[in-house]
């Protein structure tokens, strides 16, 4: 379907179910915004947190033995 049979098909909608369509929309573009921006804030904080050695401090201990005490 192309968009110009989209809006049309919009168009023919009664008014409630037009905002219904425009609000879904939005709330897509919006989500879509909020993972884009969090997918690009972890690719940008990716190497600080390899590479940082106050934040990899404890990794040295990762495969270390840990026993539980009572």
């Amino acid at each position: 379907m192309h968009t110009t049979d989209i809006i049309k098909e919009i168009k023919s909608l009664p008014l409630k179910q037009r905002i219904i369509v425009l609000e879904e929309t939005l709330k897509s573009i919006k989500n879509d915004e909020i993972k884009l921006s969090l997918e690009q804030a972890a690719d940008e904080l990716h190497k600080e947190y390899t590479t940082d050695k106050e934040l990899t401090a404890f990794t040295a201990l990762d495969f270390e033995e840990f026993y539980e005490t009572k």
